[in-house]
């Protein structure tokens, strides 16, 4: 075992607000750490976040980080009708660990973000801002939804773009895990997907991971930002969404009949992480919110 992934192991986590997943990873996201999760738009990447935003107030005892949270957002507008849906289904569960009047909604500071220098502005302000919050509930969750956006028509497919590119991924990535090391901080990123053309596997030929290959509503995909952004994450999760034919038998009049129905169905991956093994496992959404099923 490497100590990387001894670390990670060891690293407190923050609790997804569901059991399953919570298995699946570990205890949860952890600190100390960036945590990277894939999909393509509708996959359910904002619904953990938004998730993960509300349960780590929870206490240390219950799976939380007893903190608040940061959430810089670059999609928009910002779901603030989901987050207050989720947000009373997080109350009506966790009704004794808050006042009677609580908002958890309070503890989630949210910032818009336009481009990447921009962001590179907000986090050069963010060590004071998190010292500052000590005396209150603290910040020790970031979120980022979504790193690809901000990437997304700013450079042109030249060495010169190229390379500015590369050197932002690595300034980025670089103040998020001092601040992540400084303050005990989980980071949580996400990511978009394209489309794979061509025979190769993984990004540009290279197989990144346990997954020979993404694949999601009948595509190939890899994730948006190449292998420069994938050197600068410390785990990457997958999520996929495709369509499943269910055959289903129907009692009539004159016998049996089969209908086949679509179902969708959504799958969490665990691409590469230092202190998880390969493995999967499907969920759900629901007005609630973001759950593991199991099977």
């Amino acid at each position: 075992m490497t100590p990387q992934s001894l670390l990670q192991l060891t690293s407190q986590k923050c609790t997804t607000g569901c059991p399953i997943l919570d298995r699946l990873l570990y205890g949860g996201i952890p600190c100390d750490s960036i945590t990277e999760i894939v999909a393509e738009s509708g996959s359910g990447k904002t619904q953990i976040c938004l998730q993960l935003s509300l349960h780590a107030q929870l206490p240390v005892s219950h799976g939380g980080l007893a903190a608040s949270s940061l959430y810089l957002h670059t999609e928009f507008p910002f779901p603030f009708r989901r987050l207050h849906q989720l947000c009373l289904s997080f109350r009506s569960s966790n009704a004794h660990h808050f006042p009677v009047n609580d908002n958890p909604c309070d503890r989630i500071f949210v910032q818009s973000v336009h481009t990447a220098d921009h962001l590179l502005e907000i986090m050069s302000k963010t060590d004071p801002f998190i010292e500052n919050s000590k005396n209150q509930v603290p910040v020790r969750l970031i979120v980022i939804d979504s790193i690809a956006a901000l990437f997304r028509s700013d450079f042109d497919n030249t060495p010169v773009e190229l390379k500015r590119r590369s050197s932002l991924f690595f300034k980025i990535s670089s103040k998020l895990k001092a601040l992540a090391k400084r303050f005990n901080l989980a980071v949580l990123v996400t990511n978009q997907v394209v489309d794979l053309v061509g025979p190769n596997e993984g990004i540009n030929g290279l197989r990144i991971g346990n997954l020979v290959c993404l694949h999601t509503s009948g595509r190939r995909v890899c994730p948006a930002l190449g292998l420069a952004w994938a050197n600068c994450v410390n785990s990457r999760l997958f999520l996929s969404r495709n369509e499943e034919v269910i055959r289903e038998e129907n009692e009539k009049s004159n016998g049996q009949s089969c209908d086949f129905v679509k179902k969708k169905m959504r799958k969490l991956y665990v691409v590469f992480a230092p202190h998880l093994p390969e493995t999967s496992c499907e969920f759900e959404i629901t007005r609630e919110g973001l759950f593991g099923v199991e099977r």
